[in-house]
């Protein structure tokens, strides 16, 4: 929980998904795990596919999360266990509800565009909707808004005037700010919010605070409005939302209250159990396996 304006600094951590794609993890981290209900932030690239190679990510499960897939340069091709398939593009915005238990994978088309750029979060569903039916979302257009030279496309909740048409659970705001330079405005927040702003290109000042890319600034709540200010060309990605409920649990791909949670899809995904449905049609291998918590060995028989 949170009780005022914070300004705090992470740094995201580099690493590498699916068979090369490189990405900048922000949430979680060491640092910070959650703002509202985001609890998890990977920016993809930017890479170019000569380099990184395709993305494929084989078939793995979720349990208690949305999945939101925001692009900026290339394309994803994604396939669940409902039966979608669903290729996304830059503008467009893919959510997928796991509630109970779905799977999918992601991975490159063929032919591909030569470069990948973008965002893919993870929002926590609160109990009263964490074991709901599994659906998936695809928007193809999002409200935009132009103000103080910024361009905003309204990702998650309503800002400006405009409402996001995405399936939401938790009180929440996703916005994707754009801006070419000489851009200046002050923003108009929820003070029960918290908030933080997350650095994709180029150098912008938030909050009083300069951010360069990949860097996240954690705002903390009580603000009723935010300074944004940027000389040069810049993007980066503002979240925020209602504290959250509880706290959570994260493994893997699982988001849940309890160790016997996790425990019980790590098993039952391995075993080809469970909820979770089968994902038909990805051609590059098979499915993924859960590891196992490392804290398993302490748990009674």
């Amino acid at each position: 929980m949170t009780s005022g304006p914070e300004l705090q600094i992470i740094e995201a951590r580099a690493e590498i998904v699916g068979d090369g794609m490189p990405i900048h993890r922000a949430l979680p981290s060491r640092l910070r795990r959650m703002v509202g209900p985001w609890c998890f932030l990977d920016h993809i690239g930017p890479a170019t596919l000569d380099q990184s190679g395709p993305l494929h990510v084989g078939p793995h499960p979720h349990t208690g999360l949305q999945t939101v897939t925001w692009l900026i340069e290339g394309e994803i091709f994604h396939r669940d266990s409902l039966g979608t398939e669903q290729l996304i593009r830059p503008g467009q915005l893919n959510v997928m509800t796991s509630g109970r238990a779905i799977s999918h994978s992601e991975e490159s088309p063929d032919p591909a565009s030569p470069n990948m750029h973008g965002v893919q979060f993870w929002i926590a569903l609160p109990d009263e909707s964490r074991h709901v039916e599994p659906m998936f979302d695809h928007y193809a257009q999002l409200p935009i808004v132009d103000r103080g030279g910024f361009h905003f496309t309204v990702i998650e909740g309503d800002a400006l005037g405009e409402q996001s048409p995405a399936r939401s659970f938790w009180p929440t705001l996703g916005l994707d700010v754009v801006t070419a330079g000489g851009a200046a405005l002050d923003l108009p927040l929820r003070e029960d919010f918290e908030y933080a702003a997350f650095m994709l290109t180029g150098s912008a000042e938030v909050g009083g605070e300069t951010l360069a890319p990949n860097a996240l600034v954690y705002l903390g709540s009580g603000r009723s409005v935010l300074s944004l200010r940027s000389e040069k060309p810049s993007r980066f990605m503002l979240i925020g939302g209602k504290p959250f409920e509880s706290p959570i649990l994260m493994w893997w791909n699982f988001v849940a209250r309890e160790k016997a949670e996790i425990l019980k899809s790590v098993h039952e995904w391995n075993a080809g159990k469970g909820e979770f449905g089968e994902v038909h049609g990805y051609p590059y291998g098979k499915r993924l396996s859960a590891p196992v918590p490392p804290w398993i060995e302490h748990e009674p028989q």
